[in-house]
């Protein structure tokens, strides 16, 4: 049964949640870190780790589903050949939120999210 199972709406229908989350996610495995809210980083946090456990399986078909999670393909290039890799001995908890407080204009409760272990950034990337 999936009785009360339904996650945080965030105010968006359900195609705008899942963009958003993609997005975040993508902009996670990206740049490594990114600030945002504690909402918003719990949604992006499962759709990252998502990934990343496809990342590690390294096979077409997990390339094609990790396409379609984040819904862009030179990150998912990247997830698969620089990040997963970095991961490989690890069960699970690729990530860690780190709150940092209020926000100043409607004190939301903003946290840091980051993957737990240092990737090396390509060249050309800031």
């Amino acid at each position: 049964m999936r009785h009360r199972r339904q996650g945080p709406k965030l105010g968006r229908d359900s195609a705008h949640r899942q963009a958003l989350a993609a997005n975040l996610a993508t902009a996670l495995l990206t740049h490594g870190r990114i600030q945002t809210t504690e909402a918003k980083a719990k949604v992006a946090r499962q759709v990252a780790e998502k990934a990343i456990t496809l990342g590690k399986q390294n096979t077409l078909h997990a390339r094609r589903q990790a396409i379609a999670l984040l819904r862009n393909k030179p990150v998912t290039y990247r997830l698969f050949n620089e990040i997963a890799p970095v991961f490989k001995d690890v069960p699970g908890g690729y990530t860690r939120v780190l709150k940092i407080g209020p926000r100043p204009g409607d004190a939301a409760p903003m946290v840091l999210l980051e993957l737990s272990r240092e990737v090396p950034v390509a060249a050309g990337r800031s």
